[in-house]
């Protein structure tokens, strides 16, 4: 007996699509790649899966979500990192094209990360696993 095929959901726009339009992150850039002309210094959430695996018995996909958060200096990118962080723990039991986020757990809140490819940037990563069961 072969099993039913599985439809995984893109996590990045999950997370991307359930945080870009939230008022609390007003003037942020919400996306899985940086804006046109990104130094560093603007405020902006990076969505990143890193990695994560099937869990074929429970039937559930244990992703591993980066976030990448920028700001003009550190304060103001630890802010939108707590804001991000915040919002992203709130994803438990949404769902998106079929798919349910049934468990979150974050993995490593925000620490402070330079980036040393962008000079003058400031940067906060955490991240969390999102158990999601597909459709």
């Amino acid at each position: 007996m072969t099993e039913p095929l599985v439809t995984f959901p893109d996590v990045e726009r999950l997370v991307v699509d359930n945080l870009k339009n939230r008022p609390e992150l007003a003037g942020v850039v919400v996306d899985n790649r940086p804006p046109a002309g990104f130094d560093g210094t603007q405020k902006v959430v990076l969505v990143s899966r890193m990695g994560g695996a099937w869990v074929v018995d429970e039937r559930l996909d244990h992703a591993l979500v980066d976030l990448e958060v920028y700001g003009p200096d550190k304060p103001a990118a630890h802010t939108v990192a707590n804001v991000a962080r915040s919002l992203t723990v709130g994803l438990r039991g949404i769902t998106y094209g079929g798919a349910v986020v049934v468990d979150l757990v974050e993995e490593d809140g925000p620490r402070w990360l330079p980036d040393y490819l962008h000079n003058g940037a400031s940067r906060y990563l955490s991240t969390v696993r999102l158990v999601i069961r597909p459709s």
